[in-house]
């Protein structure tokens, strides 16, 4: 079997696949800055979305519509009526690590037999001129605050779910276009999306329950109403959770094909919670090298297809158990975080490069800039295989190193030098494999990080 890499060919860019929800904390000092900067800069995270930040219920203070404008009856513009203090804190972080914050406008969800926040608010019109105000404070310095110059805004979050949003169908439709208008008209270089949709299970019969159903008929209504009012539209966000490949790649081809055939083919398509799984056996997956290559494969193939053009891993709150980048007992890092890793050595150097393969169990993408080419390869079938990897078209003068993730979770690396502008390497892809191929130039000297950028 054959893999062929082209650098002399650019195909594209590598997409913005390895988001996060969420981020590092610390809820009893807030000050968490430097384990952000340190994670998110070494797995290079272009955005961290902020959604069920800091704990259940929003930890109380952080992000949430309500955790910063407390007493819906305030003045609205008063500077007063907003606390933003520890929300500055925790995108701080995530800013000075290099990625920017991807802000969801409503609440986290309410699980117990009370609703504290996930009632449609008394007003909706109050509700956007609130989040006008929010939006002000992170991108206008208004009331003290910052030019972060935050591009994604996102309304609410699975209102399908009983757990996220109390009212009807109606009522978010009518919250939605209410925000969405006045926002896109006092901000019109922002972007305006929703629903934090709760997936497209049902289009498998074997997970067609009710629930699952009503999910795919809000969609089609969300869609029309957006479409006959002409609202504000600029992404369109989706959940889900699962260890079939095949499943999450049809789930995203129906994203893509519902949304072009309602007429929005220039709409973004954002899957902005997903995991290997969050049930059962899911959380023990999240850890080891199966859910390592089923990520790594799955980034591959959302890389190598129209269908989604951001993802958002959930996720990286600290205490998390859909945390699978660290064991939660030892906060060793885990095959996951490698993976992801692997997928950021390639994100970094932006470009897209020419990847014939002919082995379509095999998952594959290539990067490259000047001084610098990454290859991720992914074997989530279970099989071993032999794999030959041609490269072509290198700089002279070049180190190949080769990490490959063992069970436990430690790096192997292989290193190899050569001069010319093309080398076969063999490697033997076992099953649920990930393998990262970094070759520098001499002028790299951090070899450990691949540091050439």
């Amino acid at each position: 079997m054959a893999i062929i890499i082209d650098f002399a060919q650019n195909v594209g860019k590598i997409k913005d696949l390895n988001c996060v929800n969420c981020a590092p904390y610390v809820v009893s000092s807030g000050n968490n800055q430097e384990k952000i900067i340190q994670t998110f800069t070494e797995l290079d995270i272009p955005y961290s979305r902020l959604h069920d930040c800091c704990g259940r219920y929003g930890g109380t203070y952080y992000v949430d519509v309500p955790n910063i404008f407390r007493d819906f009856d305030a003045d609205v513009y008063d500077e007063n009526s907003y606390d933003f203090h520890y929300t500055d804190e925790y995108i701080k972080g995530i800013i000075d690590s290099g990625a920017s914050a991807y802000y969801r406008l409503g609440v986290t969800i309410d699980w117990g037999t009370k609703k504290y926040h996930t009632n449609p608010p008394k007003d909706y019109k109050k509700w956007a001129i609130i989040c006008e105000h929010i939006i002000k404070h992170y991108n206008e310095g208004w009331n003290n605050g910052f030019h972060y110059g935050l591009t994604y805004w996102e309304i609410w979050n699975e209102p399908e779910n009983p757990a996220m949003w109390s009212g009807s169908k109606e009522q978010f439709f009518d919250l939605y276009k209410v925000a969405a208008v006045h926002l896109k008209k006092v901000f019109p270089d922002i972007k305006i999306g929703g629903y934090g949709c709760c997936g497209f299970y049902s289009i498998n019969e074997a997970d067609a329950d009710d629930l699952n159903r009503t999910f795919i008929a809000y969609l089609y209504d969300f869609l029309s109403m957006v479409k006959k009012y002409d609202v504000p539209f600029d992404f369109f966000s989706w959940h889900t959770y699962s260890d079939s490949l095949s499943k999450f790649t049809g789930y995203m081809r129906f994203a893509r094909e519902t949304l072009d055939r309602y007429g929005f083919s220039d709409v973004e398509i954002h899957c902005n919670e997903w995991n290997v799984g969050g049930e059962g056996n899911g959380y023990h997956l999240m850890r080891n090298m199966i859910g390592a290559s089923y990520i790594a494969s799955s980034m591959c193939v959302m890389q190598n297809t129209d269908y989604v053009d951001k993802a958002f891993y959930y996720n990286f709150s600290s205490n998390s158990g859909y945390n699978g980048f660290f064991d939660l007992n030892t906060k060793m890092k885990t095959c996951t975080y490698y993976a992801y890793k692997a997928f950021g050595n390639c994100h970094k150097l932006k470009n897209q490069v020419y990847v014939n393969n002919d082995e379509k169990k095999i998952h594959v993408i290539a990067a490259s800039n000047d001084k610098q080419c990454s290859i991720l390869i992914s074997n989530y079938d279970g099989k071993d295989k032999k794999v030959v990897v041609s490269m072509e078209n290198l700089p002279i003068g070049n180190r190949i190193f080769v990490d490959s993730i063992s069970e436990n979770c430690v790096p192997k690396t292989e290193t190899y030098n050569y001069c010319g502008n093309s080398f076969d390497l063999e490697l033997n892809a076992f099953q649920h494999s990930v393998i990262s191929i970094n070759v520098v130039d001499d002028s790299c000297k951090d070899y450990s990080v691949y540091n050439c950028v």
